[in-house]
């Protein structure tokens, strides 16, 4: 394939990371220090989300590595390879962490949103929840029909 063919979307994993990077500077403090105002008697409230949230940017900056590796293997006509699927395979385990992080997580939205009577924070820990599932098996189903091209390619190789 063409080298460079896939340079837009490689610019757009790029930028969808950009947002992330932001949020988690500027306002996943923002939504700490406000949870710990919620709550006084419950200092530890804030570490939690802390760790809730960043814990969630690791997975997620992993599985854009991995997209880029993938877009990387396109371009090398590298598509129909075990390191493709291998990719596929991990970004399907980063999405399936990250969700069961916002599990996890679920709690806490609750906690602040009874607090603060404000129960669209419920749909939007949810929102993420679901996301980032459907992403899973989207991934999951794209790594089966790889690995099932990549062993009827070898079948067929072995043929001629």
């Amino acid at each position: 394939m063409k080298r460079g063919s896939t340079l837009f979307l490689k610019i757009a994993v790029i930028f969808s990371g950009i947002p992330v990077l932001a949020l988690c500077i500027f306002f996943v403090p923002e939504i700490a220090n406000f949870a710990a105002e919620l709550y006084p008697d419950h200092e530890y409230i804030k570490y939690l989300v802390f760790i809730d949230l960043y814990a969630t940017a690791i997975p997620f900056y992993y599985a854009l590595y991995q997209a880029i590796k993938l877009l990387s293997y396109i371009d090398k006509s590298k598509a129909f390879s075990e390191l493709s699927v291998k990719a596929l395979k991990i970004i399907k385990y980063c999405a399936f962490i990250i969700s069961g992080l916002y599990v996890v997580a679920m709690p806490l939205f609750y906690l602040i949103a009874e607090m603060d009577d404000a129960p669209g924070l419920i749909l939007i820990g949810m929102v993420f929840i679901f996301a980032s599932m459907a992403i899973g098996v989207f991934a999951w189903v794209l790594q089966k029909l790889l690995k099932e091209a990549i062993d009827i390619k070898s079948e067929n190789d072995l043929t001629v």
